[in-house]
């Protein structure tokens, strides 16, 4: 990674400083009368202006804006403390391992927005913008939907569209994460930030700029770091509260000794406390954990993990209880029509109704039956259409009202004793008093449900549950390859919240770990707000998913809902190991310190000591992800 700017110049002050600081020692060293004694004080003081003006100006502009108590003023008081007590040498020093410090956190921070530039990167620059007879270069927030757009091979796709010409390899690594290229065909779907591998494109635009998952995605990350997790929120409130009683404590040090013990030297205990001072400096608390967050916030969005902020982050790490949503979740989504059964006409004139009932509904039930029977809708045949949340959908067809749906509209229309399939979902079909018969549509499971579960279970998630509307059968099966403990099946949208908000209130009651939601956020939208963390699988086109969810898993894939557990859990651990390091190198040198037994030159090690090395720890949450 190369250097920026800001780190090329603290480099070259770093230089400065050290040198003068070397040839100070020199001359300290040498020279013990006139002139050389003050060469080497004009040295050290050069070297300490070189390394900590801004320091100083940003105290006192602090200062200016009511801000007293930060590192800036700390530093500015022990080593300003230091020079009037002619310690020329160690106030030039701990400036220089500051203004180190300083480098190695702006190095620090420079490579944890790595990720996020990366990200950044999906941004496009224009789209190709198709009129009658010509084509014109303009901006993506220029295109309005329904217009149409040229992708040519090498370029970004800069807004969400549907493709209407050409094939091509989509590569969609900037977003999931994911290596493979994805092959598009006419009638897919394509979103923004992609870039087109191959082919020509014509794309009929859906969202404009500011709706399409580029502008989401954008505005997500950027507003990630705003969302504190409670570590973060702890240390700003510690720091606000530690540094006056650090002050405090050490005018105690500075002047009591002295004036209860008139044989004690006044400037021997100003020293300690200016010692005490440095020590007790906050720097690797107020920058480590909140840079070690936004590490493993970058690390989860390089995975194509999007994560909205610390506290969601570290409210993974503590989730005991997870529950999803069955397909497209723990499901491919992907459903086909097995067979159709009908009772008193062709199977295929059955599929004809079933397909016409079904034309303006999006459901993936809804979208393999018009698959599967692959003709043009006569959309005259078809009126009154009325869609049963839960159930189904009523719509008069060829002057007859047609019931399409699951067990439960069937039973409501008298007709029982149905006939029954484990492995798929049954839509049944009636007309008003006749039965007409039933068409099998099958889901399968994704390859890494299985092993996903499992994997979460060893990573201390407790209880695993399945919410579906789909038939209990259909659910228990699903559950016993996957290995769900529980199974709440034939749920309405509400019926869902429901549950979901009860296992919430019984888990608080409790104080048990977070409850996680992961669904489609799409019709699972209501329970992914209302759950501890709410988790959306893919669907990164959809408004819903982006508004609703707290974590979006942006390849689909279940095993990177793992991977975001045990980045979550390193993102914690990290920051933990380094408050419980910090506060323990500081509490065992502060109370050396306070006997006369440090020096400067430990007070030095315990502030910008620890800095580096926390700093240095923090880089771990970025680094795979155990």
């Amino acid at each position: 990674m190369s250097l920026t700017k800001d780190q090329k110049i603290i480099l070259l002050r770093l230089s400065a400083a050290a040198v003068f600081f070397v040839a100070g020692e020199f001359f300290a060293l040498f020279g013990n009368g006139f002139p050389l004694h003050y060469i080497a004080l004009i040295l050290f003081l050069i070297a300490y202006i070189a390394a900590g003006f801004d320091t100083i100006l940003n105290a006192v502009k602090n200062i200016l804006h009511g801000q007293v108590f930060d590192e800036s003023f700390l530093m500015a008081v022990a080593t300003i403390g230091a020079l009037a007590l002619k310690q020329f040498d160690e106030a030039a020093a701990v400036m220089i391992f500051f203004l180190l410090g300083t480098f190695f956190e702006n190095f620090a921070v420079s490579r944890s927005r790595d990720s996020i530039s990366r990200l950044m990167d999906i941004k496009p620059d224009y789209a190709n913008l198709l009129y009658k007879d010509h084509e014109e270069k303009v901006s993506p927030y220029d295109v309005a939907p329904g217009e149409i757009i040229i992708v040519r091979p090498g370029e970004k796709i800069p807004l969400d569209g549907i493709v209407t010409e050409g094939s091509s390899s989509v590569d969609t690594s900037a977003l999931t994460g994911e290596p493979i290229p994805k092959d598009v065909f006419p009638g897919d779907e394509v979103i923004s930030g992609c870039i087109n591998k191959n082919g020509l494109l014509k794309i009929k635009v859906t969202n404009a700029y500011e709706d399409s998952t580029v502008s989401r995605i954008l505005e997500m990350t950027e507003k990630a770091s705003d969302r504190k997790a409670p570590y973060e929120k702890f240390i700003t409130r510690f720091a606000r509260y530690y540094t006056p009683f650090v002050l405090a404590a050490a005018l105690v040090v500075a002047f009591l000794p002295s004036l209860l013990f008139p044989d004690q030297v006044l400037t021997d205990w100003i020293y300690r406390a200016l010692i005490f001072i440095m020590i007790s400096c906050p720097c690797a608390l107020v920058v480590s954990v909140p840079l070690t967050f936004f590490g493993g916030i970058s690390k989860a969005a390089a995975s194509g993990i999007l994560v909205k902020g610390g506290n969601y982050l570290e409210a993974l790490s503590k989730m005991e209880i997870a529950i999803f949503d069955k397909t497209g979740t723990l499901t491919s989504g992907d459903f086909s029509v097995s067979y159709a059964k009908a009772l008193h006409m062709d199977s295929f004139r059955l599929l004809e109704l079933a397909a016409h009932a079904e034309n303006y509904s999006t459901h993936p039930i809804a979208l393999s039956i018009k698959k599967a029977y692959g003709r043009t809708l006569d959309t005259d045949r078809i009126k009154n259409v009325e869609e049963i949340p839960g159930k189904g959908i009523i719509a008069v067809i060829d002057d007859k009202s047609l019931y399409a749906g699951n067990e439960n509209m069937m039973n409501s229309k008298g007709f029982f004793d149905l006939p029954e399939d484990e492995s798929c979902s049954l839509v049944h079909l009636a007309f008003e008093e006749e039965y007409l018969g039933y068409i099998a549509v099958c889901d399968t499971i994704k390859d890494d449900a299985e092993e996903t579960i499992r994997r979460m279970k060893s990573a201390g998630v407790k209880k695993t549950v399945m919410l579906t509307g789909d038939r209990r059968e259909v659910a228990d099966e699903v559950a016993r390859k996957t290995g769900i403990d529980e199974v709440k099946s034939d749920l309405l949208p509400g019926g869902k919240v429901a549950v979901a908000e009860k296992m919430i209130s019984v888990n608080k009651a409790k104080k048990g770990g977070k409850v996680a939601f992961i669904g489609d956020g799409i019709n699972d939208a209501p329970v992914i707000a209302r759950a501890d963390i709410g988790i959306s699988m893919g669907n990164i086109g959809s408004a819903a998913a982006m508004e609703a969810s707290d974590i979006i898993i942006m390849d689909d894939r279940l095993s990177s809902l793992y991977k975001a557990i045990l980045i979550s859990k390193k993102t914690i651990s990290v920051a933990k190991e380094n408050v419980i390091f910090s506060l323990a190198v500081k509490v065992v040198i502060l109370v050396l310190g306070a006997f006369g037994i440090a020096s400067m030159w430990s007070a030095v090690f315990a502030d910008v000591g620890v800095l580096l090395i926390a700093v240095l720890n923090a880089l771990r949450s970025m680094r795979g992800s155990a």
